[in-house]
């Protein structure tokens, strides 16, 4: 009877759902390290709170760290941007876009310059770039590097290396911008929410720094989940989170990012993400 009861027991617990101990999400360092910790360690207590789980947020140190941590199953969770969100789909199956900022739909890159070139703001990328030097962000940033590059190619019908003549990497917007405005850089690429955020805290002197042109619209940032969070947390589990984060309308938490909202978000709504960085060689 004991053994049969023991068998039991062991049958039942091998069938239910394992729970991790705590579910742990990233995002891509795209600014400053004490501005994300103050936004991401928000919303890590908001999703404790709502989910009745605890949730914890991890800083890591580059795009491709990002992109690591979710294969690996270091982070279940993770706010990419449109590039790295593709790149870590692609090596995570069965992961999925569940959010996007509202603003996130129709995002944009500001191409800027420093005072010194004489450029000015138009409605088309000036062939007097030709020769310059230009400083992008990280080079997975889809804001800071793979939207720009593509309009560069579309322009110019040549690559950035061949058009310019010095190209480097910041590693995160704020610092393209702090590296145009010094001069370091005569141009820069850089994703338009964090230059209205850092121009709004007063770190933009547009005497030395300013607009030339703004690209298109395509889709960016995003919430990504690995495929087998039901598996560690229960059925349903995945689309609770979804909902979570669809509901956050503390406004406190929206301005960290800075977004307006959250909306819906599937793998489909980034193929012209994919698109593009197979074009300019950033995909295999």
């Amino acid at each position: 009877m004991y053994k049969i009861i023991f068998i039991f027991i062991v049958a039942v617990l091998a069938a239910a759902p394992v729970q991790a101990q705590s579910l742990v999400f990233t995002a891509i360092p795209d600014n400053d390290e004490t501005r994300l910790i103050q936004r991401f360690s928000k919303v890590a207590d908001y999703l404790s709170s709502k989910l009745g789980i605890t949730v914890k947020y991890i800083p890591v140190k580059s795009y491709p760290a990002a992109v690591t941590a979710f294969r690996h199953n270091q982070v279940q969770l993770a706010w990419f941007g449109g590039l790295t969100g593709v790149q870590a789909r692609r090596l995570t199956p069965g992961a999925i876009a569940i959010a996007q900022g509202y603003e996130d739909t129709k995002f944009k890159s500001y191409f800027i310059a420093h005072s010194s070139t004489n450029l000015t703001q138009s409605e088309h990328l000036s062939s007097k770039l030709s020769g310059k030097t230009i400083i992008f962000g990280s080079k997975s940033s889809t804001s800071g590097r793979l939207m720009p590059e593509f309009y560069i190619r579309e322009q110019f019908k040549i690559a950035p290396d061949q058009f310019f003549s010095r190209i480097g990497f910041s590693g995160n917007h704020s610092r393209t911008i702090a590296l145009v405005q010094s001069g370091a850089y005569q141009v820069g690429a850089v994703n338009y929410q964090v230059w209205e955020q850092e121009l709004a805290n007063g770190k933009i002197d547009r005497s030395k720094v300013d607009i030339i042109w703004a690209t298109p619209e395509y889709p960016d940032y995003h919430w990504t989940v690995r495929g087998d969070l039901d598996a560690q947390w229960g059925e349903g589990f995945t689309s609770r989170l979804r909902q979570t984060i669809l509901d956050i309308n503390d406004a406190e938490i929206l301005a960290t990012f800075p977004r307006s909202s959250f909306v819906p978000a599937n793998n489909e709504d980034y193929h012209m993400i994919e698109t593009s960085a197979r074009i300019i060689g950033t995909l295999d």
